[in-house]
């Protein structure tokens, strides 16, 4: 994986990761375009690149971006909503493709599932720039809305409300490195639901909690909470049901601390009652991980066999 770099129209200079054999790519070819979740980066795939690139079964590049205001890429002043990061992959999207047709999997991991929906809402149908979309972990909704049913069941597990934002964002603006820690907690399925028998060393929780925090140190706290407000409100539902036409994959953590087995089995409900669904015909295919919210680091191997499954499905 080689570092690129893309300015975009207001001047944010867009970091990116991609295999080396992407420059020889040919029409009809999948393309891999991972993305991150919240306050993370490209570094966030270390595990998943070697298991991607080995499979020989399909032609298959690779591509990892930071958003704007994570990882190398530029920390703006504004540029925190999710709609600024779709249309910072759309951008990235036609770089990538230079007329060449390929056939783009996008793997959305929490807050980049979002900006997925939000590019397809924008610049619809999802089949116009992806052959096929992957949600890890990301329910279309974090709010809860007692008005239209999403209850605490389905919605984010500790971000759900104006309370809960506002002290979340309290923490990201003074003290961000407990924001940071928690996170670790949350998204980390050994660390939110450990087993009686511990599976992981101390060794391996300091050098996981290590790797998370260098990441995540790269973020501007004040920034991340702002993102963090726009994120959380964002209601997708609608949007997934109404602009996803490609056959999609919808991954959840068994131990995942943001969000329910249920949340998320409802964001492939949504795909699956939408108006591209066939009858006896779906769309997303659902299933479970038995890891935490960010499954691709602690089941590398499971996640990439699932990843390279759906390709297949995709051609």
């Amino acid at each position: 994986m080689e570092y690129s770099t893309r300015t975009t129209d207001d001047g944010c200079e867009i970091a990116y990761q991609a295999s080396s054999s992407l420059k020889n790519a040919c029409s009809g070819d999948a393309l891999v375009l991972l993305l991150h979740g919240f306050a993370g980066s490209s570094a966030y795939f270390t595990r998943n690149y070697p298991g991607l690139l080995s499979d020989n079964s399909t032609t298959l590049h690779v591509v990892a971006w930071d958003m704007r205001g994570h990882g190398r890429s530029s920390k703006t002043t504004g540029g925190y909503h999710v709609a600024r990061l779709a249309a910072d992959l759309h951008f990235l999207l036609a770089h990538l493709d230079r007329g060449r047709r390929l056939r783009v999997i996008g793997v959305g991991c929490s807050i980049g599932a979002a900006v997925l929906w939000t590019h397809i809402e924008l610049f619809s149908p999802a089949s116009a720039h992806f052959a096929g979309l992957v949600i890890v972990d990301q329910a279309p909704l974090q709010d809860r809305e007692p008005y239209t049913g999403w209850t605490p069941q389905l919605a984010h597990r500790g971000l759900y409300d104006e309370a809960t934002l506002h002290a979340a964002q309290k923490v990201f603006r003074e003290t961000p490195d407990d924001g940071y820690r928690g996170l670790v907690a949350d998204c980390l399925g050994y660390r939110y639901a450990p087993l009686a028998s511990a599976t992981v060393s101390e060794e391996e929780r300091e050098q996981d909690e290590a790797f998370f925090l260098d990441i995540a140190r790269a973020c501007d706290g004040k920034w991340l909470a702002r993102l963090m407000a726009d994120h959380t409100r964002y209601d997708h539902r609608d949007a997934i049901a109404e602009a996803v036409d490609v056959p999609a994959l919808v991954l959840a953590g068994t131990k995942s601390g943001p969000f329910s087995i249920e949340g998320m089995r409802e964001t492939a409900n949504r795909i699956n009652n939408g108006i591209h669904s066939k009858s006896g015909q779906d769309l997303a295919e659902f299933r479970e991980i038995d890891a935490g919210h960010w499954m691709f680091y602690e089941k590398p191997q499971e996640f990439n066999e699932l990843i390279i499954n759906f390709i297949r499905r995709c051609q």
